[in-house]
């Protein structure tokens, strides 16, 4: 049984039931009162919008600057997907109920308030437990459907929720989905009631159990492994569409050089005659207006073309509007794209290179593991999520590798503004049954993982959905569907798979060892501490040094935890580590004048127990002077 409002009021319902049969009514009806203002207190008290409930991060572990921010009553108040932004919603974010039980029980009576969206573990979520595979994380809240919304369609959203989900509104079962990284609404127009609506959501999360992808994530963290993320980790809304038809997503492909730019709206629920008025805008202005039918792409070949870089980062503003045959509006929405390609190219010295809008260009960035010692996979603010890549242009690179791990939309909405190119990792199920790593000569199938078949079908629903969830960001360059050996499996299918997915990037098969197929674009070896290729493709694929680095120093009153922590040379001073790193790019431009095509710095910051960051976990610290760092990174890029 739910434990939710719909509970309460039967309850009312029997309690009038029992006095009618009994004739209490009569006898003592100050008693009947109370019972029944006592029932109804409960019912109110359980689709409370506004808790009044005293919430505070945990301090178990160092916090972000930015937790001091976090308003329990708005967390993350931004509209969650600019990508496609519509101008009516509403955030549920806030303080909800929750409660762990066994995993096939029923809904256990609330336990206390969690803040959402921040995973259960977390210092943010105002809870920090653990879950098990054999637990159920339940989360339930009230909210109201704003009366203006009347006559339309009410969609719930979830941004993320790792990992398995099942939704009920009004005591009705709404649906479920699977997937920690990926998006996912439902149609709630059939459950609503009059009045408060009562929601309740139920996670699984399994962790470790060799199936699901999940980076990462342990259940015992240690080393390069870190703590788990269960349940909400990204912004729940509601938003109002049309009845008939709405625009849920579209593609924006550059080419011809980058002068050209294909957007195709995506459409659900279409009408015959059904079309769509595209319009490229730029400074406030329509530069280009296209009227299509529903399914066909429009093509823009603006004058002038403004083309996108991590030095220039202009984007094109896209208006949707979806019409009838006659012109009548049913939906709109507002995007953005950019006029930048991404190909291979081939050098003077016949070198073949990552290419960006026809000419050869070096990628120098950092691994991004993308975690927060305050909210874990989530960060504590807008701010605090855009600081990260801020920090990494000031730092003077021009690209990350998001490390096997998916982030909220506006990450990338902030590369795309900011400037700053993106290698995307597929968050793998690191399970125990990893084939051979081999470094140092080509691969073969015997070095695959051992997945079972529904291991693999997970990974390519999850993959799939991925690739087309964050295809719309132009900053994203180059999938990785693999990182090192871990948990890969048939890598020519893969390759394949995502080629077919998306054409306009490319593909780097495999960061790191076992990489080593004559399949995908790019050919990437990893190397510690020194930025050397251990093998190379011999001219057959873009040569890049995937990983590199590690130059550890734990900086007192920044560490996630006293002991045990690690980087892969360890120093003691802000001098030894920029001494080191120098040391480290002098021997980088010589890979690249050799073919090396690109390198990933480990790391961003420190992590946990990592303390090999350009930052402390807690980014109160640069380990570096900001303006050596720039200097240094810009001589490495302009070596090419």
């Amino acid at each position: 049984m739910l434990y939710n409002v719909l509970w309460y009021k039967h309850l009312v319902a029997a309690l009038f039931a029992f006095f009618l049969k009994k004739r209490i009514f009569a006898k003592n009806m100050s008693v009947m009162r109370k019972l029944l203002a006592f029932a109804l207190v409960l019912g109110l008290a359980a689709c409370s919008e506004k808790a009044d409930v005293q919430w505070a991060p945990l301090q178990e572990h160092i916090l972000s600057p930015w937790a001091a921010q976090v308003d329990p009553q708005n967390p993350l108040p931004e509209y969650p997907r600019p990508q496609l932004e519509r101008t009516h919603w509403l955030s549920l974010n806030g303080l909800w109920d929750y409660a762990i039980g066994p995993k096939e029980g029923e809904q256990p009576a609330p336990e206390g308030k969690i803040l959402v969206p921040f995973a259960v573990e977390s210092a943010l979520s105002g809870v920090g437990r653990h879950i098990t595979a054999d637990d159920a994380l339940w989360y339930s809240t009230c909210f109201t459907v704003p009366r203006r919304w009347k006559g339309q369609e009410v969609w719930l959203n979830f941004q993320a929720v790792d990992w398995s989900t099942e939704v009920w509104l009004n005591g009705q079962r709404v649906g479920s989905h699977t997937g920690g990284y990926t998006a996912f609404s439902f149609n709630i127009t059939p459950y609503l009631v009059k009045g408060k609506q009562q929601l309740v959501v139920k996670v699984l999360d399994a962790t470790d159990n060799d199936e699901q992808p999940r980076g990462k994530q342990v259940s015992k963290p240690e080393g390069i492994w870190y703590t788990a993320v269960s349940g909400i980790w990204q912004t729940v809304w509601i938003e109002p569409t049309p009845t008939k038809g709405r625009i849920v997503n579209y593609s924006a492909v550059s080419s011809e050089g980058a002068s050209a730019l294909t957007v195709t709206p995506v459409v659900e629920n279409a009408q015959p005659g059904d079309r769509v008025d595209v319009r490229l805008m730029a400074d406030g202005k329509v530069l280009l207006e296209e009227v299509v039918p529903v399914g066909t792409p429009a093509v823009f070949r603006p004058g002038n073309p403004h083309r996108w870089s991590p030095e220039d980062p202009y984007l094109y503003n896209l208006v949707f509007r979806l019409e009838n045959e006659d012109g009548r509006p049913l939906d709109g929405a507002k995007g953005y794209a950019a006029l930048r390609e991404v190909t291979e190219v081939t050098d003077e010295a016949g070198h073949k290179r990552l290419g960006l809008n026809g000419k050869p260009y070096f990628h120098f960035g950092p691994l991004d593991q993308g975690w927060w010692p305050d909210g874990l996979y989530t960060a504590p603010t807008d701010e605090a999520l855009r600081y990260d890549i801020e920090q990494t242009k000031a730092f003077g690179y021009n690209m990350i590798r998001k490390h096997i791990k998916v982030e909220p939309a506006r990450w990338y909405y902030w590369c795309d503004r900011l400037g700053i190119l993106v290698w995307q990792d597929m968050p793998c199920p690191t399970d125990s049954r990893h084939g051979r790593w081999q470094q140092h000569g080509w691969a073969g199938p015997e070095d695959d993982s051992r997945l079972t078949e529904s291991a693999k079908a997970t990974y390519y629903k999850e993959w799939g959905e991925i690739m087309e969830q964050q295809q719309v960001f132009p900053c994203i360059v180059v999938w990785v569907p693999f990182n090192e050996a871990w948990a890969q499996f048939d890598t020519y299918k893969v390759v394949d798979f995502t080629k077919e997915k998306d054409p306009s990037r490319l593909v780097n098969a495999a960061s790191g060892g076992n990489s080593y197929r004559d399949c995908g674009d790019i050919f990437d070896s990893h190397n510690y501490p020194d930025p050397k290729m251990k093998f190379t493709s011999e001219g057959k694929q873009i040569d890049v040094l995937g990983e590199y680095g590690g130059i550890g120093w734990a900086v007192e009153g920044h560490l996630w935890q006293p002991e045990r922590n690690w980087g892969y040379v360890q120093f003691k001073s802000s001098d030894q580590v920029l001494a080191q790193y120098r040391e480290y790019a002098l021997q980088l431009k010589e890979s690249i004048r050799d073919g090396v095509s690109a390198a990933v710095y480990t790391q961003t910051t420190d992590v946990e127990g990592e303390v090999n960051g350009l930052m402390t976990y807690d980014r109160a610290v640069t380990k570096m002077p900001a303006d050596e760092l720039y200097k240094i990174n810009r001589e490495v890029i302009e070596a090419l």
